[in-house]
């Protein structure tokens, strides 16, 4: 899977990184390194499901590889 990430650089220093794909996935870092190691972790966490995201008892789960 191919995300694009927008790396702005912050008036404090280091730069903010964002996936506009994925409203919400932001994170941060000191160099431009760290904002994107950072923002893969950010990505991988968006992505992971969760229990609460799973259909109910009587729902269909289904898988799919992108």
């Amino acid at each position: 899977m191919r995300l694009k990430v927008v790396l702005d650089p912050s008036d404090e220093g280091g730069f903010t990184a964002y996936v506009p794909t994925l409203p919400g996935c932001i994170s941060e870092g000191d160099s431009r390194e760290e904002a994107l190691r950072n923002i893969r972790e950010a990505i991988d966490l968006y992505l992971e499901p969760v229990d609460d995201d799973l259909a109910s008892a009587d729902g269909e789960i289904a898988e799919l590889v992108v």
